[in-house]
Order: structure tokens, then C-alpha cells, then sequence
């Protein structure tokens, strides 16, 4: 722990949004080192993105609970929370 922060709130998690720039569709995920995720994603690493690559991350969320964060990511896979995603980032989500 090397920041106020880690001191502070050492679990972190985290739920993200990448865009498929191939296929134009989202991927949802959950992770507690966003970095080290998202390198595996641009990687190629991923088994369930690795054909979908490259990607853009468009959106994450950072939470102290894990409950919470898992919750948002279920949330965020479901059609309103999809709906409600896109609704909120489409101005982002027009350059692409």
C-alpha cells in the first residue's frame, strides 16, 4: 500500500465497460486490478473477448464492497441497465 487511499479502502473492486471497436458491443466485467484486466483483454488473454478484440474502455465504477460491485455488474448485464448504459454514454458511444 503505497497511497492514502490503500491505506484507507484496501479492497477495491472494480466494474468496467469495455466497446468492442470489431463488433460494436459491450463487455461487462468485474475485477479488483482494473490495469492488469484490461492488458489481458488487449492481449488477447481473455477467453471470452479474445475474438472481439481491440477494445475501448468506455466506462468503470470503483467500489469498497464487493457485494455492491457484483451487484452493479449484474445490474449492467441486464436489458435496463444495458439500456441505461447506453442512454447515459451515447454522445461517447457516437464517435465509435
Amino acid at each position: 500500500m503505497n497511497k492514502k487511499s490503500d491505506f484507507l479502502f484496501p479492497d477495491k473492486f472494480y466494474v468496467y465497460i469495455l466497446l468492442s471497436l470489431k463488433d460494436h458491443k459491450f463487455y461487462t466485467g468485474f475485477t479488483t486490478d482494473l490495469r492488469k484486466r484490461l492488458i489481458l483483454h488487449t492481449k488477447g488473454q481473455v477467453i471470452s473477448t479474445r475474438l472481439r478484440c481491440p477494445f475501448k474502455l468506455i466506462h468503470y465504477e470503483y467500489f469498497i464492497n464487493e457485494t455492491d460491485a457484483k451487484a452493479r455488474e449484474v445490474f449492467l448485464k441486464s436489458g435496463f441497465g444495458r439500456n441505461q448504459l447506453k442512454e447515459a454514454l451515447k454522445r461517447t458511444l457516437m464517435r465509435y
